[in-house]
């Protein structure tokens, strides 16, 4: 039972919670993050009864949906004791996970035992040595046999992202969608966001919108727009001739915050209230607080969505940087 509902001071509900448990990954993908990545002392991050905490009061002000993001959230070993928590929790609609599938081969039997009921699985490219390029790691074929795993144990939705890259991967996304259609996934395609300076690319050059995509797939598949509103960004078409969808996440080209009914949370305690702004509220501060307790935690939470700005930055510059890497927020 709800004690409360998170609304934001422009009437939007927030019902979805992204909680990070880990900034750390087993890729460095260069969208994503440097090569000599720094990430945050262990003790600085949540512990397993910490981000349940956080998760247990969200659930009591509403929060319907909760995806569990990292850094890849399945290096971290203790991750099961508080899916399962979760998985237990009967007020959620969804439970569901993203991960760059390197882990799925020996896990995913376990996560769906978990509850955990939905997958987003991280695919830029099909071709080896362009996904160790944009990987920095020869990982290919250990994803695709995760993938291939994920499908026989039974989860209700598995959904491939794809961040599309001008001059990078941009050629592949017919044949992207086509190995995800032929196999009953759902794909969204990605604008890359300008979070973190990289470093290894011009993001004002790679840029490639949504648009483009959806031009280069109508050549050769038929395309509907579905009406059906999802609990994410994604703008969804089916395709004649398959059940599952292809979407297009466009934080540059369509802004799509008056939708928004989302919030994060960081490994390391931060409430992120939108990806395009560096701000953030301190929640650990509150749960290692000598004084903690459960009003606490509500009241902060409450009193943080009226800082939740009413749109990102991202659609009126292809320069807007956020320093905050990706890794350290999730997907």
């Amino acid at each position: 039972m709800s004690d409360g509902e998170l609304v934001d001071p422009f009437g939007r509900r927030i019902d979805y919670l992204r909680l990070s448990v880990t900034d750390r990954c087993d890729f460095r993908c260069v969208y994503c993050m440097p090569e000599n990545m720094r990430f945050n002392a262990r003790d600085e991050l949540l512990s397993i009864d910490e981000l349940y905490q956080i998760a247990n009061t969200f659930i009591g002000l509403g929060v319907r949906r909760i995806r569990i993001t990292g850094g890849e959230p399945l290096v971290r070993k203790d991750l099961l004791t508080l899916l399962y928590k979760l998985g237990e929790r009967s007020e959620l609609d969804d439970l569901s996970i993203t991960t760059n599938g390197s882990q799925l081969v020996g896990r995913a039997e376990e996560l769906r035992r978990s509850g955990v009921r939905r997958l987003n699985v991280s695919l830029d490219s099909l071709h080896r040595e362009r996904f160790a390029l944009l990987a920095r790691r020869d990982s290919l074929i250990k994803v695709l046999e995760g993938i291939e795993k994920a499908r026989s144990v039974g989860f209700e939705r598995i959904k491939i992202n794809s961040v599309i890259q001008k001059g990078i991967n941009n050629d592949e996304v017919y044949e992207l969608a086509i190995y995800a259609l032929e196999r009953g996934l759902d794909i969204s395609f990605i604008e890359e966001m300008p979070l973190g300076a990289v470093g290894s690319h011009d993001r004002a050059k790679t840029l490639c919108t949504s648009h483009e995509v959806l031009e280069r797939l109508s050549d050769k598949l038929e395309l509907s727009p579905v009406t059906e509103r999802t609990g994410g960004p994604s703008k969804y078409y089916q395709v004649k001739g398959f059940e599952s969808r292809i979407g297009f996440i466009s934080p540059h080209s369509r802004n799509f915050c008056n939708e928004c009914n989302r919030v994060r949370v960081t490994a390391d305690g931060k409430l992120v209230l939108c990806l395009g702004e560096d701000n953030a509220i301190d929640l650990k501060g509150v749960l290692r607080g000598a004084r903690y307790s459960e009003d606490a935690m509500r009241s902060k939470i409450i009193e943080a969505m009226k800082l939740k700005p009413a749109k990102h930055g991202f659609e009126s510059s292809q320069h807007v940087q956020v320093i905050r890497f990706m890794n350290v927020t999730g997907g």
